[in-house]
């Protein structure tokens, strides 16, 4: 999703936790969804095949959002669904095409869910449809708008911290410099199932904790940056033997959350926020510091926005005290 996402302020009772074929990432996990009622879809991307709901548990009214998502196909399951065993429907016949819906066993109907409990107001905000807005931010559109609003959040990712201490998910780190400067964790992202490695993604977390986004990078931490680009490349060409010109390399802008990390990708997957207007390759962030160090504090950054994010609507509240102010002037 391309969206700018403030972490909810006060930590939840219970922190997200995955559901897949893989088994929970969470001590405890769900077996099934027998306690959840649907309130509503928060959206429905139809060309990613993946839902988002609002839910409910039938013991305590608490909410939930839960994502559900069609897994892709793999070398070994397609030859068993292209088989005898799949019923086919006929929907139209036209010289040499035909379209069919078919109905292949049960255990190849599979699917991965993201259960996000208790949900927050600005969880649901986070998934339900809403129109985007480019935001043009100037080196002091973010001094004197998006950084007093960050100061202001009291953000919680202490799920980022458990990481970095090793106090959850350390059977999922693939690779970890353990430098407090330089170092950092690489582990696959909520989003893959490290099954299907075309969707391959992985999020390196630097373990610096006074690093937000690219907005806070200098010339100091080149080593950083480069020591990440160099090992993690390193790392998943051992771990998944994925080469260096088949991974993209970027920062999000706005972040989804405001500790430093790096996301891997395959080429070949279309992920959330991979596209311009948010991503930022971590090439060309190197390259620039390296021309400029404070590059990135005098740049002026674009990045989309959902039309009722706060900080979008702390940008139209400036935009009209600017206007209010030019037509005071006239």
């Amino acid at each position: 999703m391309a969206d700018l996402t403030v972490t909810e302020p006060s930590p939840p009772k219970k922190a997200k936790y995955q559901i897949s074929g893989e088994g929970d990432s969470r001590e405890k996990g769900l077996e099934s969804f027998s306690n959840f009622k649907v309130v509503k879809i928060l959206q429905n991307k139809a060309e990613s095949k993946v839902v988002f709901l609002h839910a409910k548990l039938d013991s305590n009214e608490e909410d939930a959002v839960v994502i559900v998502e069609k897994t892709p196909f793999s070398d070994d399951t397609i030859r068993q669904i292209v088989s005898a065993d799949t019923k086919l429907k006929t929907h139209h016949i036209n010289d040499i095409y035909g379209t069919y819906e078919g109905y292949p066993k049960p255990e190849f109907n599979g699917i991965k869910a993201t259960v996000i409990y208790p949900a927050t107001e600005k969880h649901l905000l986070k998934y339900t449809y809403q129109p985007l807005h480019n935001v043009e931010e100037s080196a002091d559109d973010y001094r004197e708008i998006t950084l007093p609003y960050l100061k202001a959040q009291q953000f919680h990712i202490q799920w980022v911290y458990n990481i970095l201490d090793k106090k959850a998910e350390t059977e999922r780190i693939v690779f970890e410099d353990s430098d407090p400067i330089t170092g950092f964790i690489l582990l696959p992202s909520m989003q893959w199932d490290k099954k299907h490695i075309e969707n391959m993604y992985l999020i390196a977390i630097c373990h610096l904790r006074d690093l937000m986004s690219i907005r806070d990078l200098r010339a100091e931490h080149l080593p950083l940056l480069k020591n990440i680009l160099s090992k993690g490349k390193k790392a998943i060409k051992e771990e998944f033997s994925v080469a260096d010109d088949q991974l993209k390399i970027y920062f999000h802008y706005q972040p989804s959350y405001y500790h430093l990390h790096v996301h891997f990708t395959h080429l070949k997957f279309d992920a959330p926020g991979s596209s311009i207007g948010r991503a930022h390759l971590l090439t060309d962030v190197i390259e620039n510091i390296e021309m400029v160090s404070d590059y990135y504090e005098r740049k002026t950054l674009a990045f989309i926005s959902q039309e009722n994010n706060p900080l979008y609507l702390k940008f139209v509240e400036a935009k009209k005290e600017q206007i209010q102010s030019q037509d005071l002037d006239v």
